[in-house]
């Protein structure tokens, strides 16, 4: 029989496991309330702005943009994006040197669950909840959350603060190429600013993407 400290702790392990499990269910219906990398921002000192938006009422153009920069097979796939995640081994392989491949449920999972950073438990970590967040919130639900919850600058989060941010309305009124604009800085919010430099120079290669995805996107856009 195993001793009572080792009960418990099995049980702690799998109570910990389970626990973003369920909470995927919960933000089904709930917003977060937060996320990890929210606060330890707020602890480093940059602050805390985030304003909720509902998917129904930005444009298409908005959670599309996102698809765009991130994950263009999106609607495809059931969290893992196998034909990315071997090219990118491929490349590796190659000596072509690491590279991304996360999709935006990934992404998600990290932002609610987990620490920013790399690292094989992270991953580990990451590789086990996405399937629940996949089953329980669903294609919409999953991109509406990221849109509220992803890092869009220093002490900013989410597509409606970004927006007052960098354009002084609200996540509503954004233009495609606004969205666009945005969404080109996901991959470093806090190093590149909307419009200028190498994310400046992203934003026509989105809107050209925008438009090619657009009829394989429609599990988040209401024309979907």
């Amino acid at each position: 029989m195993l001793p009572t400290w080792l009960r418990r702790l099995a049980f702690t392990l799998v109570a910990l496991l389970l626990l973003p499990v369920v909470l995927s269910a919960v933000y089904a219906v709930v917003p977060p309330p937060g996320t990890p990398l929210m606060v330890i921002r707020w602890i480093e000192g940059d602050g805390l702005t985030r304003d909720w938006v509902s998917i129904d009422e930005v444009p298409d153009h908005v959670p599309l943009s996102v698809l765009a920069a991130e994950d263009n097979r999106f609607c495809e796939h059931g969290g893992f994006d196998w034909d990315a995640i071997g090219d990118a081994i491929d490349d590796a392989q190659a000596g072509k040197g690491l590279r991304g491949a996360s999709t935006v449920s990934m992404q998600l999972t990290r932002n609610l669950f987990l620490w920013p950073g790399g690292g094989f438990a992270r991953k580990g970590l990451e590789a086990v909840w996405t399937p629940a967040v996949e089953l329980f919130l669903g294609k919409r639900r999953i991109m509406e959350i990221y849109l509220n919850v992803a890092e869009t600058g220093i002490g900013t989060f989410g597509f409606e603060a970004a927006a007052q941010r960098y354009y002084g309305k609200g996540a509503a009124a954004l233009s495609r190429r606004e969205a666009a604009a945005i969404a080109a800085i996901l991959p470093n919010p806090r190093g590149w600013s909307p419009g200028q430099g190498y994310a400046g120079n992203r934003v026509p290669v989105l809107l050209r993407r925008m438009g090619d995805i657009a009829p394989i996107a429609g599990c988040v856009t209401e024309d979907g």
